[in-house]
């Protein structure tokens, strides 16, 4: 379902790059998305035409997606978006397309997010939590790339061309001329020179923004950029503009045939399966982590876990990948792989996690017993725990687990959203997406 509204924005929107980075041409959708090949589509975004300006336009009205889940946190996301759209509009009042967009169902987020990139947005905006943050970021990417804007892309081609084209021609007059009159060579350059800088070919993908409004279950993505529950203050922080470059982790299966992403924190085995039973019980709010951790803990078992890690290391010259060793990590609690600091409703997991870094933060805890979690489940909130005895952390930018034990059991989560089971990869994208901060 789509509304489209003619509003204004002050000072102008930025927000998520949709990628200056390589990716692995390898990476395949993931197939529990469900999403649809690139094709002529329906809009969702309109019902009779598309809201976005065409690129040749001179149309200065930037166009963003607001993509809503009426259904989050009980319902109360839909009507707290009604109560704001007032505040929005009054808020946002020059030079700005709004077009909101009502997610039906599971996955469909993604592919209202694939649909606005290639038909032109300037900036998609999560209206929920991190669930419906978790889809949009998903969105951003097709079978290992980046979404391209059709239009834009078509823009930018021409521009190039036509770049490439003064610049064959500069060389060419600069070269014949300079045999004949130094001064007429310098004249040309200078001229040419000027027209050619006004075209950037740096970039190879089309930028579209990201933000967020929190209005869900959760907020955890929020609290790492130390922003408040509140959608006003979201919309106040869209309305500035001011951009930050955020990475963006991606997972991969045992084949490298199936890809997903996520931007807050990865986790496997007991913290993963708890959040699995979490999800069914999202009516309760916040306490549903707690009703999912105590399910969780019935017959759970720590099991070896083999992981093979690899970090950076940087000496005066320049950086070098180490790419690490297969080890053993004995009676595995939970391994938890952060972008961001905070999991299941403000638990400060990964501590020193920091989601422009160009690192994952992981951190092992092993040989927890149920009574553990009682007696240090405050350190684990107020991220004090990398001190406790069984506890340690690193600093990686991939990371490899596999169950030892062959059972293909051990549950594997990120951003709340259940992915299946070992063995996994995960790896960094660095600023991969630019956020409206």
């Amino acid at each position: 379902m789509a509304c489209c509204y003619q509003v204004s924005l002050g000072g102008g929107i930025v927000a998520v790059a949709a990628s200056s980075f390589p990716v692995n041409s390898k990476l395949k959708p993931f197939p529990a998305l469900k999403a649809e090949l690139p094709k002529p589509m329906a809009s969702d975004l309109s019902p009779d035409r598309s809201i976005f300006h065409d690129a040749s336009s001179s149309n200065p009205r930037r166009d963003l997606v607001f993509i809503v889940n009426p259904r989050g946190a009980n319902g109360r996301t839909g009507k707290d978006w009604k109560k704001l759209l007032p505040y929005l509009r009054s808020r946002l009042d020059k030079n700005c397309n709004i077009c909101e967009s009502l997610t039906s169902g599971p996955y469909h987020a993604i592919d209202i997010t694939r649909e606005a990139i290639r038909e032109g947005a300037d900036a998609v905006v999560a209206v929920g939590g991190d669930g419906t943050l978790h889809e949009v970021v998903n969105g951003f990417f097709w079978a290992g790339k980046p979404v391209a804007n059709h239009n834009r892309e078509a823009t930018r081609s021409t521009a190039l061309g036509v770049s490439v084209a003064i610049l064959f021609l500069y060389l060419f007059i600069s070269c014949y001329v300079v045999m004949f009159d130094y001064m007429f060579t310098f004249s040309i350059t200078a001229k040419l020179g000027f027209q050619f800088h006004g075209v950037d070919v740096r970039y190879n993908y089309v930028f579209i923004f990201l933000q967020l409004i929190p209005l869900g279950t959760g907020s955890d993505f929020a609290r790492t950029l130390g922003w408040k529950n509140d959608p006003h203050e979201a919309i106040d922080r869209i309305a500035k503009g001011l951009r930050s470059p955020v990475d963006v982790g991606v997972i991969t299966g045992e084949s490298e045939e199936e890809s997903h992403y996520f931007i807050n924190v990865a986790d496997i085995h007991l913290s993963a399966k708890a959040g699995y039973f979490a999800s069914r019980y999202k009516r309760f709010g916040n306490l549903c982590y707690v009703i999912g951790a105590l399910q969780a803990f019935m017959g759970h078992k720590n099991q070896d876990l083999r992981i093979k890690a690899s970090l950076v290391k940087t000496n005066s010259e320049k950086c070098l990948v180490n790419e690490g060793e297969w080890e053993t990590c004995s009676l595995v609690t939970a391994l938890c792989i952060g972008n961001a600091k905070y999991f299941g409703g403000g638990m400060k997991i990964t501590p020193n996690a920091d989601p422009s870094s160009g690192n994952f933060e992981v951190v092992i805890l092993q040989d927890f017993k149920w009574y553990d979690f009682i007696l240090k489940l405050h350190r684990l909130y107020n991220g004090t725990h990398l001190s406790v005895k069984n506890v340690s952390s690193r600093s990686v930018i991939s990371i490899e687990v596999e169950d030892i034990s062959g059972s293909g059991s051990i549950y594997v989560q990120s951003d709340g959203e259940h992915l299946g089971f070992l063995p996994r990869k995960f790896g960094i994208l660095p600023s991969a997406i630019e956020m409206i901060c």
